[in-house]
């Protein structure tokens, strides 16, 4: 999603640097009219606006405040917009420490995928100062269709990406169970995905991932790990509540990872069940 933003934002006009760990992503980066960096001190040199799209808060540490991160080298005032999915108390500490370096900062997990950040048509989940915003909208407008503005408490947008991912790894578990009933009642998979997208059991997720399904192809819009990393979130922030749907998708998709599946599409939660159930899928 890093990627489909930086492009967005050079389609947009705006001067934009970029740091990757993978060299070839650079390459195809300044071909594209962005400016490589090697640190991320040095793609924050000079930026009123620093996007973040790392996968979890470790790494977003690192890339921040680690050696040659980003906040040594950006100018005082600069926006940090935190793009990453992690626990909101590792949102509201990272925000703490990025105001108290002279920074402003914007909690901001993001959906839609490599694909919606590819066209800037993501929806951004943030919330932070208002201040932040107006200086960061039009980086923010570049990359996306929707901003939900949360109100000025850091951590807000964070828990509204936890229930959202909470409900997308469910049905993308529900997805792979109902798929893998309907291949041991020898019903045609492309069938079933016809009919259900256009009934009341369909679902945004049901859609985009069945057809990985249907067509055996596992590539990853996002992968097993992700949602391992996500639902553990959940799991993590809400340990003393009762989420059993949530908790067995968990469970499933630590299977399916422990299992050699973890960097594969999460649509692959449906070989595990499949496996289980003792069906071959597509």
């Amino acid at each position: 999603m890093g990627w489909g933003a930086a492009v967005s934002l050079l389609r947009a006009g705006i001067q934009t640097a970029g740091c990757d760990v993978v060299e070839e992503t650079l390459e195809r980066f300044s071909e594209a009219g962005g400016r490589p960096a090697v640190t991320p001190a040095e793609a924050a040199r000079d930026a009123d606006v620093v996007f973040v799209f790392v996968v979890n808060a470790q790494q977003a540490q690192a890339v921040l405040f680690g050696g040659r991160g980003a906040v040594s080298a950006a100018p005082l005032g600069a926006v940090f917009v935190l793009c990453t999915t992690i626990p909101p108390a590792e949102a509201v500490r990272i925000a703490a420490d990025l105001v108290a370096a002279g920074m402003a900062v914007i909690d901001a997990p993001v959906s839609g995928g490599a694909a919606k950040a590819g066209s800037g048509e993501l929806t951004i989940i943030a919330s932070g100062a208002a201040k932040a915003f107006d200086k960061a909208a039009p980086a923010l407008e570049a990359v996306s269709t929707k901003v939900f503005r949360l109100g000025e408490a850091p951590g807000v947008g964070s828990k509204i990406k936890m229930i959202n991912q909470l409900l997308a790894g469910v049905h993308i578990a529900a997805m792979a169970e109902a798929m893998v009933l309907a291949t041991r009642e020898g019903l045609d998979l492309q069938t079933v995905y016809d009919v259900i997208c256009d009934s009341a059991g369909g679902s945004w997720m049901f859609e985009n991932r069945g057809r990985q399904v249907v067509e055996g192809d596992y590539t990853p819009f996002s992968a097993v790990d992700i949602f391992v990393k996500d639902l553990g979130i959940v799991s993590q922030t809400a340990a003393d509540a009762d989420l059993p749907l949530s908790q067995a998708a968990l469970a499933l998709f630590t299977q399916a990872s422990a299992q050699g599946l973890g960097r594969e599409a999460d649509a692959a939660v449906a070989k595990i069940l499949a496996d289980r159930a003792g069906v071959k899928l597509p």
